[in-house]
């Protein structure tokens, strides 16, 4: 068996043990989050592995009691392992709702995207926690933020200036945006949302500590802006299917990565035919042609 990942430190009164997850679409990982000391929330539990679950209890055999288990989100990387662990503690299941929570029904026709790390279809929170909605213990308190685009059910939590941001926002990629699960302007008002509140630091559910949250913010609508941009050029020089789309935006990207490629270029589609600014023939599909208003 493979050894448990270290406890680290990461924050004061926070721990993180690194789930054994890591993939083109985790990175290193997935980082579970330990809150408090004597009465502790798990944020993202994380994938259903023997090993990640021996080290979170491992990390209370000090007498410290898991009294929360909390999910940013149902994608199968961070919420498999939250049903096993929630009944061998005792700890109710927190999550804005499944994996339907807060999903674009009018998207359901899209097949063949969907979320890279896989939907936990199964998922169903034993308490759901609401948008602006607490959680706390005598030595921790959580502020739910319903942050949806990378999924609808995503929330983040805050605890003071700090942020447990989940997928929404990472340092080492920009989150991946895939319909039908994923959407696009939810996911920029969901960053818009989080900007000028006071967040001095945000622990991501992969990679390290984002250390300067105003500047990656920004950063990240700049970009998603510059995506968008060279989507409706690439359009106005030739009408396109998505994949043709792709090919062109990524020419310089390896064609192996173009499949996930295809489900950001497929949730700007969505956004700009939203927006009036685009039209798909015959109709929103992958098949389609995409064309300018």
């Amino acid at each position: 068996m493979i050894p448990p990942a270290p406890i680290r430190d990461i924050h004061p009164g926070v721990r993180c043990v690194l789930a054994p997850n890591p993939s083109p679409m985790t990175y290193t990982g997935t980082n579970t989050y330990l809150v408090g000391t004597d009465r502790v929330a798990v944020i993202d539990p994380g994938p259903d592995d023997d090993t990640h679950l021996a080290a979170i209890l491992g990390a209370t055999a000090d007498g410290a009691q898991i009294t929360h288990v909390i999910l940013t989100h149902s994608h199968l990387d961070h919420s498999a392992l939250a049903r096993r662990l929630a009944d061998q503690v005792g700890a109710p299941i927190y999550a804005f709702g499944d994996s339907h929570a807060g999903r674009r029904s009018d998207l359901d026709g899209i097949d063949g995207l969907g979320g890279g790390e896989g939907v936990d279809w199964s998922f169903i929170p034993d308490i759901t926690l609401c948008d602006g909605e607490e959680i706390a213990t005598a030595d921790w308190r959580l502020s739910a933020i319903h942050t949806p685009g990378h999924m609808g059910n995503h929330t983040s939590l805050a605890m003071g200036n700090l942020l447990f941001s989940g997928d929404h926002v990472m340092g080492w990629a920009t989150s991946m945006v895939s319909p039908p699960d994923g959407d696009l302007r939810a996911f920029m008002d969901s960053l818009r949302k989080l900007q000028n509140r006071g967040f001095t630091r945000f622990l991501p559910a992969h990679g390290d500590p984002v250390e300067n949250p105003e500047a990656r913010l920004k950063e990240l609508l700049d970009h998603r802006q510059m995506r968008t941009d060279q989507i409706r050029t690439a359009l106005a020089e030739q009408a396109d299917t998505p994949m043709g789309l792709t090919k062109r935006i990524y020419a310089d990207v390896d064609p192996r990565l173009h499949g996930a490629a295809l489900r950001n270029v497929m949730a700007h589609l969505i956004d700009l035919m939203d927006r009036n600014q685009i039209t798909a023939a015959p109709a929103l599909s992958l098949q389609a042609i995409f064309s300018p208003r």
